[in-house]
């Protein structure tokens, strides 16, 4: 593996090089590294990724989503340039100051600054194409929701009070899981969704929102999306503030005819993608954090638990399975 500077050959002058500096860029819960790129007059990003070299020629997520984002009028960085050869794309700065970030600080425009990422939500849910063609042969179909349920089991169960879920447990788990799976399998009113629209991948640029790691996006509930904006696990957000925003998408959707779905089945949908997707947030944190050992993502477990009561109470096909999980986890110190 070549070293940072190495990889800038591909893109500058040996006289460029000698007036550049690189900084490491966190990484997050990514296997793509990112650096910062520094000369005199301009900075840039450089994404090494080792997965791009076995990519086939025009098939590499990250670069077809950009596209079609882009050519959407969806705020993404440019890319200035590629090497499928060595796995580096070359790609415009748009800062490190993330929403997670302003909003920490107390001084935003908290609700125009969500309206505005729910404009864009929408208009990537408003982007059509071809069933075969990335990203729209991907889905939230069965295989990948179980897959998803059944990360969590795999990852969270080593940390329980007797270091694993027993196999009673585990079995119910998976069964419930499956039966929630059931419920979001509506493919009539699937939209393309960016997949991890969450307060770490939108930038705030010029008091605007940049959308990042869009490289895993695919069809699915509008509110998948929705709920890994406001059901966050990296910001909490008022009830009262989520319900407004709630509002703001659904109204969106139904102004573009994106949705055929009544306000109150909107609600219960949503209900229960939260569920789906927090659960799949705590089996990445686990696995962050005591397999890989990355454990600045401890701190996110409890804050996503913390979600799960008002789905379990509002919705009784959650229940069962809520209650497993809660109480087992609640002998866990987390």
């Amino acid at each position: 593996m070549l070293s940072p500077h190495q990889y800038l050959r591909f893109f500058f002058s040996d006289t460029e090089l000698r007036k550049i500096q690189i900084t490491p860029v966190t990484e997050d819960a990514s296997f793509r590294k990112y650096f910062r790129v520094i000369s005199p007059d301009s900075t840039w990003i450089l994404c090494v990724d080792k997965d791009y070299t076995s990519y086939p020629t025009n098939q590499y997520p990250f670069l077809v989503i950009q596209h079609l984002f882009s050519s959407c009028s969806v705020p993404v960085p440019a890319v200035i340039g590629s090497n499928k050869e060595q796995g580096v794309i070359l790609i415009e700065d748009c800062g490190d100051t993330l929403l997670q970030d302003v909003l920490s600080k107390g001084t935003a425009n908290v609700a125009g600054l969500y309206r505005k990422a729910i404009d864009i939500m929408v208009a990537i849910q408003s982007i059509k194409g071809k069933n075969g063609k990335l990203p729209f042969n991907r889905s939230f179909d069965e295989t990948k929701l179980m897959f998803e349920f059944d990360f969590f089991l795999d990852h969270a169960s080593g940390h329980t009070p007797s270091n694993g879920f027993p196999e009673k447990i585990s079995d119910a788990l998976h069964r419930e899981f499956q039966s929630i799976t059931q419920l979001l399998l509506r493919p009539e009113h699937f939209v393309l969704n960016h997949r991890d629209y969450h307060s770490r991948n939108i930038l705030i640029t010029n008091g605007n929102p940049v959308i990042i790691d869009f490289q895993d996006a695919r069809m699915g509930l509008p509110q998948y999306d929705a709920v890994s904006l406001l059901k966050d696990s990296y910001v909490t957000l008022d009830d009262d503030f989520v319900s407004e925003m709630q509002r703001y998408h659904y109204r969106q959707l139904h102004e573009r005819e994106l949705t055929t779905m009544s306000y109150d089945e909107y609600l219960y949908l949503f209900d229960i993608m939260a569920f789906q997707r927090n659960i799949k947030a705590l089996g990445t944190f686990f696995n962050q954090a005591y397999n890989l050992g990355k454990k600045e993502f401890e701190q996110y477990i409890s804050p996503t638990l913390a979600y799960l009561p008002a789905y379990i109470n509002r919705r009784r096909e959650l229940a069962k399975s809520g209650e497993i999980i809660l109480n087992t986890l609640a002998n866990s110190n987390l």
